[in-house]
């Protein structure tokens, strides 16, 4: 039997396989809203046979975008968009997901098919906010460093997205606190220099992923589960590494996470990233033994062998794939087909099945 495409229960909620759809951002909402396009291109994947069909990162407020297109969570407007995205997906037999995220400093930038630059507030940008004044790249804007009471904000916004969430109809939530976005900020030595409770030794760095995460599983149901995507590694000498992911791991578990998505890079603009097929998964594998928690891997898992045995040989507990389903929604159903699995395809194509 193939374990790729065997269920997996997270508390009340069971995937009915081990395929995610990893969070991407598709530039391409007004004023936060989710539209026909995200409704198409997340619906396509439940369509295609994932087990859990995450959206992309959501802003928990309008200066957590990353670009004026970004979707958003913070209004109750956003929140009903997303329940006919999320209803339909469920419909299809996915699990449906949202990422919570709030940029930091990366954010009022450009969409990627714009060159991804700073937008100037007469261009409808605004000044991002971080744990200090440094920009992440000389081009960037100049963010404004967020005082004491406005971390606490941060913290209550996540909670109130999550209850958003909620009354849209998600099944589980993911926290974005990977790829140089605000909790990755705080993380990294290497974007975090503040000398209070927020800044300095790994227990103060790591305080607001843990205030955002027990904020978000205070108000998020007791059934359903909880996601967080870290970076494992800035890929940078003196900067984050496994070694505090595992104690984060560890923290984030204990606060009621279920299950860590790990990703890594994006605190510096030139880290010097060894691509290749599973790259990341040595960090699943180390923080799924050495944390106790359930882990998800993504990046460069392409091929359905290559997931099957990521999952089989104990590395992780999910794959997150994300290029590879852009390139084919059906992913899934065509890994069943290698895998010699049973898959559920919609009964409208039935007449096309292999």
């Amino acid at each position: 039997m193939s374990v790729l495409f065997s269920p997996l229960r997270l508390r009340g909620l069971e995937l009915r396989n081990r395929v995610a759809v990893s969070p991407m951002c598709q530039y391409s909402s007004q004023d936060g809203l989710p539209n026909d396009w995200h409704l198409v291109h997340l619906g396509s994947r439940a369509v295609g046979g994932a087990g859990l069909v995450v959206a992309e990162a959501t802003a928990v407020v309008p200066e957590g975008r990353i670009s004026p297109g970004d979707t958003g969570i913070w209004s109750d407007a956003q929140a009903q968009a997303w329940s006919r995205i999320a209803r339909f997906v469920k419909e299809k037999g996915a699990a449906a997901g949202v990422q919570l995220a709030h940029a930091g400093r990366k954010a009022s930038t450009d969409v990627p098919w714009r060159g991804g630059r700073a937008v100037a507030p007469e261009a409808g940008g605004w000044t991002p906010v971080g744990p200090g004044a440094e920009p992440f790249m000389d081009d960037f804007p100049v963010p404004r460093a967020l005082s004491v009471g406005e971390i606490r904000g941060v913290v209550d916004a996540f909670a109130a997205a999550a209850r958003r969430a909620r009354s849209a109809g998600f099944d589980c939530l993911e926290l974005h606190m990977a790829h140089g976005y605000l909790v990755h900020q705080f993380l990294s030595p290497v974007s975090n220099h503040r000398d209070d409770a927020y800044g300095g030794p790994l227990v103060n760095r790591m305080r607001l992923a843990l205030e955002v995460a027990h904020a978000v599983r205070a108000a998020w149901p007791e059934e359903r589960p909880l996601l967080v995507r870290i970076s494992a590694s800035d890929w940078i000498e003196g900067g984050w590494d496994l070694e505090q992911s595992i104690a984060l791991c560890r923290a984030l578990a204990q606060a009621g996470v279920d299950l860590v998505d790990c990703s890594s890079g994006g605190s510096v603009p030139h880290a010097k990233v060894p691509l290749g097929p599973g790259y990341q998964v040595p960090f699943a594998e180390a923080i799924r033994r050495q944390a106790g928690v359930k882990t998800g891997a993504v990046g460069l898992i392409t091929e359905p062998l290559q997931a099957e045995s990521i999952v089989a040989e104990g590395k992780a507990d999910v794959v997150f794939l994300a290029r590879a389903m852009l390139r084919d929604p059906y992913w899934p159903l065509h890994a069943a087909q290698v895998l010699g699995a049973a898959a559920a395809w919609p009964v409208q194509y039935h007449r096309a099945r292999p």
